[in-house]
């Protein structure tokens, strides 16, 4: 009884400081009011240790999207984890670290300070996505860790490499900073939010509990990358059309991965990847309070729709394969509806919170001079989103399955049915609460009807296309299935690169320290090298010294 107060306690705390964080958010936005703290921790003769935070309303929006979602998957893990004897103090200690590490890593200017919370949330969620004892989730920790410690490497290089301005604080320099360590920092953001190459690690982290993969999956760890791209957008002043490639490249993959995908978190955890790919690819576009509008309304509906799979995981006695997901629509009515109103949100439905930050993305799209190659492979992926998601509908709706046995009391659980009640409202009505609150949605676009209609005649051949995909004889693409799901081969090409690296230093490696063999070092050898060759010319000569005498006394006898 203690563990379940302990979780409504921490819960409550975190919506309440919610509440309050978007009322400073609004407050700081109409008076156009910034605040920054100082806090000088150590102070020896003339070095001076400081932390820095600084609040305005883009850091204060996001820790309020980011505490709702933490206090409804608190109080879900309540009874979730609960129910199965894993619920404990150890869980939810490491959830308060995680939300702690990402508040550090949103509040920060400085890019020292900044990598305090940017490592602590990278070996927290190290931690729970170990959480269930398994083989495979150790091997999940694993590729997730040492793939995120990949791109960390960047950004400490770039803390060494912003020394040299006499100050980490990148928010308040004038001058343009090296074009080097804006690429350090941007490998460090892909990294964290998982675009090509580093997209392997993304569906491996769902080996973690469904609450942790809501919060990660929706607005901690992999949001992290594109926030401090946010924070960076005034300093990127080079071309980013390669970028805007790789973004969109990402979304197509993950779109069509999650076209062939069975597992139902890795379908969700696959959109995750093509909705980052959606943020990045705007972001370089020269739209970051666009980016950031969508970074906070998918964060709404990503994790309602991870704690409505939760929910599915737990009924379908801890089976993922959507294939099985049939009767869940008359068994749990509720679930279900929640489920589907995440999902059309997903899509980009009318009216709700998806749609006035995906419509408006869309739109500048249209009336911006981008590329023709960036024009198609965008509708195309949005056109992709809609495949996979009415996949996923149809699959839990209408695909009928008979022999599933389920746990019929589930539905009957208060805190979950409440917690996804919240969010199910933040997904219908935070969309268009920001775009009126925060004025973006007052841009003036001028499109043509037919480019004003497009968007709407791709998300109709997307269902169309989804419809008719469900009719196709599955045995007959066998040969496309392997390539599709397994992310493009991108395990094996890394797998390849990492091997040749390392045969070519091994091969390699007396090339690299040619300082010491032809140094010091090198001449204390030469040296001892010769000494002991002398000494062996030395024992040689005695020996034959000692044999010729013998061979003359014996010659005299």
């Amino acid at each position: 009884m203690k563990k379940i107060n302990l979780y409504y306690s921490w819960g409550g705390v975190l919506m309440i400081l919610s509440v309050i964080m978007i009322q400073f958010s609004m407050s700081f936005l109409n008076s156009s009011k910034n605040i920054l703290i100082e806090w000088t921790i150590i102070s020896i003769n003339s070095f001076n240790l400081n932390y820095i935070m600084f609040f305005d309303w883009i850091s204060l929006m996001f820790m309020s999207v980011v505490m709702i979602i933490s206090s409804m998957v608190i109080l879900y893990s309540s009874e979730y984890m609960g129910i199965k004897s894993f619920s404990s103090n150890r869980f939810l200690f490491l959830v308060l670290m995680f939300i702690l590490s990402m508040m550090l890593m949103i509040v920060s200017p400085n890019l020292m300070s900044n990598l305090l919370g940017w490592e602590g949330s990278g070996l927290v969620s190290y931690c729970l996505v170990f959480y269930y004892n398994s083989l495979k989730s150790y091997l999940a920790g694993m590729l997730t860790c040492l793939v995120n410690r990949l791109g960390d490497i960047g950004l400490i290089i770039s803390v060494s490499w912003l020394s040299c301005y006499g100050s980490w604080n990148f928010l308040f320099y004038l001058e343009k900073y090296n074009y080097y360590m804006y690429m350090l920092i941007i490998v460090s953001s892909f990294t964290k939010s998982a675009q090509i190459p580093f997209s392997m690690w993304l569906p491996a982290a769902m080996a973690a509990p469904t609450p942790v993969s809501s919060l990660v999956h929706s607005s901690t760890l992999v949001t992290a990358g594109v926030y401090l791209l946010i924070r960076f957008f005034n300093k990127l002043q080079f071309n980013n059309f390669w970028f805007v490639i790789i973004s969109m490249m990402t979304m197509m993959m993950s779109s069509f991965c999650a076209l062939y995908e069975f597992d139902l978190k890795k379908i969700i955890a696959l959109s995750t990847l093509s909705q980052l790919g959606l943020m990045m690819s705007s972001l370089f576009f020269g739209l970051s309070e666009m980016t950031f509008f969508h970074l906070c309304t998918h964060a709404m509906f990503k994790s309602l729709l991870f704690l409505c799979a939760g929910i599915f995981i737990f009924h379908m006695n801890d089976n993922q394969d959507i294939r099985c997901m049939g009767p869940t629509c008359i068994m749990m009515p509720y679930t279900t509806s929640c489920f589907m109103i995440s999902n059309i949100t997903l899509c980009g439905m009318p009216f709700l919170s998806g749609f006035y930050s995906k419509d408006l993305i869309v739109e500048l799209y249209s009336s911006g001079m981008c590329n023709s190659m960036i024009y198609m492979l965008f509708y195309i992926s949005l056109s992709l989103t809609v495949l996979y998601t009415i996949r996923l509908i149809y699959y839990s709706l209408m695909f009928n399955v008979k022999n599933n046995s389920m746990n019929l009391f589930l539905e009957k659980l208060n805190m979950m049915k409440y917690s996804i009640l919240i969010l199910v409202i933040n997904s219908t009505m935070f969309g268009c609460m920001m775009g009126w609150l925060t004025m973006m949605n007052t841009t003036l676009i001028m499109l043509t009807f037919n480019i004003k209609l497009l968007t709407t005649m791709m998300i109709i051949s997307g269902v169309i296309l989804s419809l008719e995909y469900l009719k196709i004889n599955k045995y007959m693409m066998m040969n496309y299935y392997y390539e599709i799901t397994n992310m493009w081969m991108m395990f094996n090409y890394s797998y390849y690169i990492f091997k040749l690296t390392y045969k070519f230093i091994f091969k390699y490696k007396n090339m690299l320290n040619w300082g010491e063999i032809y140094g010091p070092r090198g001449l204390s050898y030469l040296l001892i090298s010769m000494s002991n060759k002398y000494q062996l010319y030395y024992i040689s000569n005695f020996k034959i010294l000692l044999i010729s005498f013998l061979i003359w006394l014996t010659m005299m006898i």
